[in-house]
């Protein structure tokens, strides 16, 4: 017999954005205590956490300290940009850090992913290659056929991602991955660029006992590498859909730990013989699955929780059709006000989130209208809408 997990719990989350705000609300509803820790005051989940701390994410000793004060029972990583060998060191401490601290490491690299996904597993990906200059960058790229996608091997949100057309574009490729890498390392990886049919996110929760679970499938739209809209359940066939839960399982399985994991797939050919490549994986609730707080029994962040806290999982169900549509800011502000809430809040069965993000600057998610409908057609037609209402204006 299992013995019972004691409540209240307290988890400390190592960034405080959007999706680490949902963590919060879903933990708290379950009655645990959060800490929200980030590297800037008034970060979205430091307006709903028990308490707040501002520390530079990468910076090992400051790590280290704000989890020894806090002594949390589970530390949840909800950012690429952290001190993972801290995360090393307080593991061995006892410290649970989700899903592991070696997982976390892995997949806050594009190149340690892709090597284990392509070389360990065996799975389809793009082909790629790496290169530490622009001149080993146009070395590269020319053999895997134009264009190219050129990222940074650590960034988030499609920072420092670009597309080149041929080999004069190399030298600006090479300064936008730069400038828009996290950490110190200079480092890109180059991929052939797939022509796809479909992009999806297949939410993967590894619960700490039992088999993995899989969510509905989630269709997605990108633009720089960034997350513009999704929609849930994505329509694939039934081999498609066992092809990627099957490397879901593989990568996830090697990984380990416990938890939720965005894993994102291309599917490229034609319809209904498409083959499935694997291409990113996060181990964290991820953007595109907002769309599960319309479209799902349980959102991604109630499944992140509970997979956390060695939660029962009875089932995972499809509502309905949901889509979402994020609300991007256009300029710059010190502060911000919001216009247009209510004519979104007037479009059927729709609802809008707003992050809470202090400030803005162009490109900047700063909410998303989510909705459903009787179709996919109406759901995403119904959340374009209501996030089109909403407009990000600097405050007077």
């Amino acid at each position: 017999m299992t013995t019972p997990t004691p409540f209240p719990r307290s988890l400390m989350l190592l960034g405080s954005g959007e999706l680490g705000k949902e963590v919060a609300i879903a933990a708290q509803r379950l009655g645990c205590r959060v800490i929200a820790v980030d590297r800037y005051p008034g970060a979205p989940a430091m307006q709903v956490a028990d308490a707040a701390e501002v520390i530079v994410m990468t910076d090992p000793e400051a790590l280290r300290a704000v989890v020894r004060h806090h002594r949390p029972d589970v530390v949840i990583p909800e950012i690429e940009a952290l001190a993972v060998d801290a995360l090393a060191e307080l593991e061995a401490e006892g410290i649970t850090v989700i899903p592991t601290a070696r997982a976390t490491a892995v997949t806050m690299n594009r190149d340690r992913i892709r090597d284990l996904a392509a070389g360990r597993l065996g799975l389809r990906t793009a082909r790629f290659a790496y290169a530490e200059s622009a001149e080993a960058l146009a070395a590269a790229a020319a053999p895997l056929g134009w264009p190219v996608v050129v990222k940074p091997v650590m960034s988030s949100s499609g920072k420092g991602q670009s597309v080149v057309q041929g080999p004069e574009g190399i030298t600006a490729a090479w300064e936008a991955a730069m400038a828009g890498a996290r950490g110190t390392g200079a480092r890109v990886i180059v991929e052939e660029f797939l022509r796809f049919e479909l992009e999806i996110t297949l939410l993967t929760v590894k619960p700490w006992q039992g088999p993995t679970l899989f969510c509905p499938p989630i269709g997605h739209v990108q633009e720089r590498g960034d997350y513009q809209c999704s929609w849930q359940p994505a329509v694939l066939g039934e081999a498609q859909l066992a092809a990627a839960q099957a490397m879901a399982r593989a990568v996830t399985d090697e990984l380990g730990g416990a938890g939720l994991f965005g894993v994102e797939f291309f599917l490229c050919g034609a319809p209904g013989e498409e083959e499935v490549v694997f291409s990113e994986l996060s181990p964290r609730p991820h953007d595109t699955g907002l769309v599960t707080l319309a479209g799902q029994n349980l959102s991604e962040f109630e499944l992140h929780v509970r997979a956390v806290l060695g939660l029962p999982i009875p089932e995972i169900r499809s509502l309905g059709p949901a889509a979402s549509r994020v609300i991007l800011a256009s300029e710059v502000a010190d502060s911000v006000s919001y216009e247009g809430l209510e004519q979104a809040l007037a479009v059927p069965e729709s609802q809008v989130l707003l992050f809470g993000k202090p400030d803005a600057r162009p490109g900047r998610r700063m909410g998303v209208a989510l909705a459903r409908g009787e179709s996919l057609a109406l759901a995403r037609e119904r959340a374009d809408t209501a996030a089109a209402a909403v407009s990000v204006r600097a405050s007077v």
